[in-house]
């Protein structure tokens, strides 16, 4: 189960909806992030790779504010 800011995400669920487990993203934020960091909205969780990982935190740390 990949672990983002502290939460884990579930694996099998799309990546766009696992993004809003955490606390201050919503389903346009989540989109918004796929489509910025050119990852598949649809790819399940368990499918990301760890360089998607890092650019998706990379991301949540620069740009949005969040609670994990």
């Amino acid at each position: 189960m990949p672990r983002i800011l502290g939460v884990d995400i579930p694996n099998e669920k799309p990546v766009y909806v696992s993004l809003t487990y955490l606390y201050g993203i919503g389903k346009v934020t989540a989109l918004d992030i796929c489509h910025k960091l050119n990852i598949n909205p649809q790819l399940k969780a368990k499918d990301l790779t760890d360089d998607e990982l890092s650019r998706i935190v990379n991301m949540l740390d620069t740009e949005y504010s969040v609670e994990g």
